[in-house]
């Protein structure tokens, strides 16, 4: 015979209450608030893939080392440029003097190699100059109250000015100016013919400027300090975050790559440099920047997120080119029409998450 049966033995087992699954609830609640930032971002990883894909099954040969290999090499000055109006726009800053700084720089450090001044201290000359018109900026905007958009604008301005005051015609850098080595191809893959894939010390360059930017934002306290001016500037200035003199910096670094990225842009078109170059790259890295998830109005954004952007604009030009038959004027138009469905996509997602 069996025992009598107990009370516990005798009562159904109880179903998962109401406040279990509204406690799950809150907590994918949770979990998509703080990661919808990344929306943007894989959108736009989806749309390259995408692209990519259409590329090769419309024109072949695009995941091939050799058409891989020419798109990093040809984009890494605008991979540098990104990484800095990253900087600038997760502080609500923008910075539109970038492309005419890549003029000056180049035209006056190829200038300065050609009167006889070291190679080397011209190279540097050329990132100094450019964090010059940074250093410039940022203090109008910060110690001046000019608004970021002003103060880049006569940037831009002047350093287009002096670019055209010091040439109207292209100049050449010496043979043997240590500049040419940044173009010097590295074989990693030796493919079938032409099939190679092939680095340059420009495009390692460009790769350690995005890493050292993903430290900088994210590990020191002049980055995160970046990102609070982004979010509330008032709120930076009342925990005693350095907030003027993280806003000049900002400047000077976007300043200091844009100089940088002349340096590495001149060297890959053979240590050519001319006053009309750079046009509408500033343009190209704000585009850049805001595909690849980066709110406009400051706070939230990713270097990475910046590189797919750039990568976006890339296989853009890609596909235009191995169409033929496309005008490349519609580019513009693309482009335009892409970043409107992004900034569409963050407006979206802002004001889902000022409603939660």
């Amino acid at each position: 015979m069996t025992g009598p049966r107990t009370l516990a033995e005798d009562t159904p087992p109880v179903p998962a209450l109401p406040e279990a699954r509204s406690a799950r609830s809150r907590g994918f609640s949770r979990l998509w608030e703080r990661n919808q930032s990344l929306v943007p971002t894989l959108a736009a990883l989806v749309l390259l893939t995408a692209m990519l894909i259409y590329a090769e099954v419309a024109y072949g040969r695009v995941f091939h080392a050799g058409t891989m290999s020419s798109l990093l090499v040809s984009f890494a000055p605008t991979i540098i440029l990104a990484v800095g109006m990253t900087v600038v726009i997760v502080s609500a800053g923008i910075d539109l003097s970038v492309g005419a700084v890549v003029a000056f720089s180049s035209v006056a450090g190829v200038m300065l190699m050609n009167i006889g001044v070291n190679g080397w201290v011209s190279m540097a000359m050329m990132i100094v100059s450019g964090a010059m018109f940074g250093l410039i900026a940022g203090v109008m905007v910060q110690y001046f109250g000019v608004q970021p958009f002003i103060a880049t604008l006569a940037m831009m301005f002047l350093a287009r000015g002096l670019a055209s005051i010091l040439s109207t015609t292209p100049v050449t850098a010496p043979e043997d100016s240590p500049i040419m080595l940044l173009a010097v191809d590295w074989k990693i893959f030796d493919g079938p013919k032409v099939n190679d894939f092939v680095i340059t010390p420009g495009l390692i360059i460009a790769v350690l400027v995005m890493i050292a930017a993903v430290f900088f934002l994210h590990r020191t306290r002049m980055g995160r300090t970046a990102y609070a001016i982004g979010g509330s500037e008032s709120s930076a200035q009342l925990m005693g975050l350095p907030v003027a003199r993280t806003r000049v910096w900002i400047y000077i670094i976007s300043g200091a790559l844009a100089g940088l990225a002349a340096l590495v842009y001149t060297a890959e078109v053979g240590g050519k440099a001319q006053n009309v170059t750079g046009i509408g790259w500033e343009l190209d890295a704000i585009a850049a920047v805001v595909i690849g998830g980066t709110l406009l109005t400051g706070g939230a954004g990713y270097v990475l997120g910046s590189v797919v952007g750039v990568f976006v604009i890339a296989a853009l030009r890609l596909i235009i080119t191995k169409d033929g038959s496309i005008n490349p004027e519609y580019l513009t138009i693309i482009t335009g029409a892409v970043l409107l469905v992004f900034v569409l996509l963050q407006r979206v997602l802002t004001r889902r998450r000022g409603a939660s």
